[in-house]
């Protein structure tokens, strides 16, 4: 099964997510791949799923179609750039790599509603790929709020949130970051797929029916 994979906010850890299930996968011989429709600023992200997936660097731009060196909204990097976001061509490269492969993990850039072209954003395009979706979150005071709210605006959209990854940034723990872990089904309704502690290198692959 492929996933959409879209967090709270920029920089909460959605690549480093994407890479674990990608070694996880690979590592059971599962052809799976990673696909970063949009990037802006660099391309880092996208060389780092081109590796976790196995593939040379001349699949860079079937990983990562559309790449933007200003790092803002790729809607405002569009017009900066004068080299707008054309929707069907994110989900034609989506459509290629499915094609060819078992299962595309499908990272979005920052958070669930960034607007990627005029009246387009994330969250069009999920709805476009209709995949379920994963909601990565970092640890941290406020994100209960944050994931609620994003778990409501998936499940707007009449998409699956098949559950959420927490994600520690820093070693460091205080009450918020401890209590959090165990409210946060209940808050949202949806499973709490994997907590990653800082420095972890692995997931379970049963957590997320895979």
């Amino acid at each position: 099964m492929s996933f959409f994979i879209t967090g709270t906010d920029t920089g909460v850890g959605k690549t480093r997510v994407t890479c674990l299930l990608l070694a996880a996968l690979r590592g059971e011989r599962r052809d799976a791949v990673g696909y970063k429709p949009v990037a802006s600023g660099d391309r880092e992200d996208a060389a780092l799923l081109l590796e976790a997936s196995g593939l040379d660097e001349a699949k860079l731009d079937a990983v990562n179609p559309v790449y933007f060196q200003t790092a803002v909204a790729p809607y405002v990097a569009g017009m900066l750039e004068n080299n707008p976001v054309d929707p069907a061509a994110l989900v034609a490269g989506y459509r290629a790599l499915a094609a060819e492969h078992e299962l595309v993990l499908v990272e979005g850039a920052g958070g669930w509603e960034v607007p990627l072209a005029p009246g387009y954003r994330i969250s069009d395009l999920a709805t476009d790929l209709a995949l379920p979706v994963i909601v990565v979150a970092a640890n941290k005071l406020g994100v209960l709020n944050h994931v609620a709210l994003t778990v409501a605006a998936i499940q707007a959209r009449g998409l699956t949130c098949a559950g959420v990854v927490l994600n520690e940034l820093e070693d460091e723990l205080d009450t918020a970051k401890i209590t959090n872990k165990g409210v946060l089904e209940d808050i949202t309704g949806v499973p709490l797929l994997a907590h990653i502690i800082h420095g972890q290198d692995f997931l379970d692959l049963e957590d997320f029916g895979l």
